[in-house]
């Protein structure tokens, strides 16, 4: 497996300045070669660290989530890295190997490695290897309901959760969910959606949930709206409710994303 990351650095001067990046009212597209050094982010409580904030709770917009892309150089990381006791988080490593600590329980990390982290869990992540270590997180407030208790902590693997075919599509649709669907205490699912050559969305989705999507591999003619963008390894899609959004996977190689959705709860009134 490979799994796509910001390239960081900075084009020559020789590079024409004119891209690919849209940001419209229904949906934003970053590309890979708009995730720079000098748009990095910095936070307390870190070192050796860098992140590119890919999405963020926007008025109007997508509001239910944060998504980074985060940096860890040897010898960096947090022992206090989220500073919202309400928050959860989901990390997925796409680079290196860290080591990983979620109330007193110590996890390694690889890529592929993929975690789970409830609301005020005590938790930390440090990077003890001679190499980078680079994973995805997702940020979202949970929010509870009568009769449900926030998730228990897990940390598993891609390799270790069979993509699951969507119906009617001869396998060439599937998701790796790393959640049961039925589990009500999630209200949201981060998951891996793969396309094999040839597949598609056969219909323009349009539904409530916000997305972030996060190429991990492979390209893509994908409907954002009313446009067909092409998409590959590094981009990323930020989607708001109701964004009709449909694919067609091209190339040689599975397409493969990273796909953040809220779930599970009646919408504020």
């Amino acid at each position: 497996m490979s799994y796509a990351f910001p390239p960081g650095g900075l084009p020559g001067q020789e590079v024409s300045p004119v891209g690919t990046a849209v940001f419209t009212t229904a949906y934003a597209v970053l590309p890979a070669d708009t995730q720079r050094d000098i748009v990095t982010s910095l936070f307390p409580g870190w070192i050796g660290m860098r992140a590119w904030i890919l999405a963020r709770p926007l008025s109007g917009f997508a509001e239910t989530f944060a998504q980074y892309a985060v940096d860890l150089a040897p010898g960096g990381g947090s022992d206090t890295p989220e500073p919202d006791a309400g928050a959860q988080a989901i990390l997925f490593v796409a680079r290196g190997h860290g080591d990983l600590t979620i109330d007193g329980q110590a996890h390694a990390l690889e890529p592929g490695s993929y975690a789970y982290i409830p609301p005020g869990a005590d938790w930390s992540i440090w990077n003890r290897s001679d190499d980078v270590l680079q994973f995805h997180w997702i940020r979202k407030r949970w929010e509870g309901a009568p009769g449900l208790s926030a998730p228990d902590a897990f940390v598993t693997h891609d390799r270790d959760h069979a993509p699951k075919a969507m119906p009617d599509c001869n396998g060439v649709w599937a998701t790796t969910r790393f959640v049961d669907p039925d589990d009500l205490r999630h209200d949201c699912h981060v998951n891996i959606v793969t396309f094999q050559p040839g597949g598609r969305i056969p219909f323009a989705e349009t539904h409530v949930m916000e997305h972030g999507l996060y190429v991990l591999q492979g390209t893509a003619e994908y409907l954002l709206n009313t446009d067909w963008v092409k998409v590959g390894p590094g981009d990323f899609m930020w989607l708001r409710a109701f964004c009709p959004q449909a694919c067609i996977a091209t190339g040689n190689e599975p397409f493969r994303y990273l796909l953040y959705k809220d779930v599970n709860r009646h919408p504020k009134l």
